[in-house]
């Protein structure tokens, strides 16, 4: 039996109680054997509240799932037990990929996204991004509340340098992105 993986959309918000279901019943149904895994696929992502430093797990897919599936039997016909099992989850929407006949994921794109997801696991990256020549406010640090310009954005460190007019001159501040704050 070839499990093959597919992206299942679920209501934004619910994908966690869509997996969870999906795990629980394949148990209670005796899905097992059909239904291997089910990802949300998540990165690392650092961001400021009320001046606390904090990293937090984010969907970087919302509303969707990935299932390692056993959907199509040996002569390819769907199986029926499957797709109803899927379809009729709560919190499911249904397949991605058409939805009379669903696409599996390719082994590339597969690898891309499990890829991507462990390297957001081991490198947080800041929630907010930045680009050259953007304002922004300074939230922290000896020059909190002044006003600058980004004048270079280093996105593997998190660190950018600010020219902020300081005594009428302008002056070069090197910070990081959770010190700063779109003006």
């Amino acid at each position: 039996m070839k499990k093959e993986w597919f992206v299942l959309q679920a209501l934004t918000g619910q994908e966690q109680k869509a997996r969870d279901s999906i795990l629980k019943r394949r148990v209670v149904e005796e899905m097992e054997p059909y239904v291997d895994e089910v990802v949300i696929p998540t990165e690392k992502v650092t961001e400021v509240k009320k001046g606390v430093k904090r990293t937090i797990n984010r969907k970087f897919f919302p509303g969707y799932l990935l299932a390692h599936l056993a959907l199509y039997q040996e002569d390819g016909k769907l199986n029926e037990k499957v797709w109803y099992f899927i379809r009729e989850t709560p919190g499911i929407i249904g397949f991605i990929g058409g939805n009379e006949r669903p696409v599996p994921l390719s082994d590339d794109e597969v690898a891309t996204i499990f890829h991507q997801a462990e390297d957001r696991q081991t490198k947080p990256k800041p929630k907010v991004q930045f680009e050259k020549g953007e304002t922004v406010k300074i939230t922290d640090g000896p020059f909190m509340n002044f006003t600058g310009t980004i004048d270079e954005v280093d996105p593997e460190r998190g660190r950018l340098k600010i020219s902020v007019a300081i005594f009428g001159r302008s002056a070069p501040v090197e910070l990081e992105y959770w010190q700063v704050e779109r003006a």
